[in-house]
């Protein structure tokens, strides 16, 4: 498994992002794949995951995806199906694969699964492929990882 590029700040894969996830994310097969435990300071309800923190974690392991290709993109659209509610403190295992690439737009899919295997969620997502000056903008971001 390789480790897939991060942006330090970033607020899902960010290791100097101090209320950030700081979830590392590998490169195996094809497949964008990380582990995540929620602590409480995310939770919607009572001892449950909120879902735009679930949304946003399956962003993230699309876009992982492309990443790992060393493609650069920003997400254009995302549909998040939920399952069942994941609880605060337990384990999920999330995985992203793009499933076409039209040139300028990749589709990709994610889910995020419980310990016990079971589909808490899943997702589709659209990103646009960036070029030129915003590519270089945002590639700086990375750069700055470097220093």
């Amino acid at each position: 498994m390789q480790l897939i590029q991060r942006y330090s700040q970033c607020f899902v894969c960010g290791d100097k992002n101090e209320t950030g996830l700081r979830i590392d994310f590998f490169y195996d097969r094809g497949k964008a794949k990380a582990e995540f435990t929620p602590r409480k300071n995310f939770q919607g309800y009572k001892d449950l995951l909120h879902g735009g923190i679930l949304s946003t974690l399956l962003d993230e392991v699309m876009i992982k995806a492309i990443l790992a290709k060393g493609i650069v993109t920003v997400t254009s659209r995302i549909e998040v199906k939920f399952k069942k509610p994941a609880s605060i403190g337990q384990k999920l295992f999330l995985e992203g694969k793009i499933s076409e690439d039209k040139g300028r737009v990749i589709l990709t899919e994610g889910k995020v699964l419980d310990q016990e295997g079971n589909l808490v969620a899943s997702a589709e997502g659209k990103y646009f492929k960036v070029k030129g000056l915003r590519r270089e903008s945002l590639m700086e971001s990375f750069k700055a990882r470097l220093k």
